[in-house]
């Protein structure tokens, strides 16, 4: 029996994973194995799984943040490309475009743009650089694949941190219940031999 026990116990340590810097989270089969193996007793391992569960809602605060960083500039940069495919399709008709672009917050103005064969982009960090607009188009067509592919990468991350988070909580129930069973059955116990 005790032999079935620490393979379950060694099988779900093999369980264990990292994605991307995140640690996998262990799933207790057998609590007093657990213990035994680890050389903790019930206050440490509920301490150090408390620990685990606060460190991953760190990280998926800081994901969170990631994912509205980059749900917000994916429609940047998706009007970056219609406004710079505008001005490539008015190119050699002679016509001017007219634009209203945002001065300041809640403060607009209109434009008249005439036949250009470059654009501006804002790269950030106060820096502005001169393109092509072919090469404008090609620069924005690749931070658009990069940042939804960045995306994609960052919802699988936050998936797999839930499932995380999902063990941990599941695993912190189950050492505190074990425990109080124990302490249970050690009362009863107790009071059996008392009686006696």
């Amino acid at each position: 029996m005790a032999a079935s026990s620490s393979s379950t116990a060694a099988d779900s340590s093999a369980m264990v994973t990292e994605r991307r810097g995140i640690p996998g989270a262990q799933f207790v089969e057998d609590v007093q194995t657990y213990l035994t193996q680890s050389g903790l007793d019930v206050q440490s391992a509920l301490a150090f799984f408390q620990e685990r569960l606060q460190q991953y809602k760190v990280v998926e605060m800081k994901l969170l943040a990631q994912q509205r960083d980059l749900q917000a500039k994916i429609p940047d940069i998706e009007k970056c490309l219609e406004v710079v495919a505008t001005l490539r399709a008015k190119k050699g008709t002679g016509e001017e475009l007219i634009a209203d672009f945002e001065v300041s917050e809640g403060i607009y103005s209109r434009a008249r743009i005439e036949e250009t064969d470059s654009v501006c982009l804002w790269l950030g960090a106060n820096v502005m650089l001169e393109y092509s607009v072919e090469e404008a188009t090609g620069l924005l067509q690749k931070n658009l694949e990069n940042a939804k592919a960045s995306l994609e990468v960052l919802i699988t991350d936050l998936q797999f941190l839930r499932d995380q988070v999902t063990v941990t909580q599941v695993t912190i129930a189950r050492v505190y219940n074990w425990d109080v069973h124990q302490r249970r059955i050690r009362q009863a116990t107790a009071t059996t031999a008392e009686d006696s």
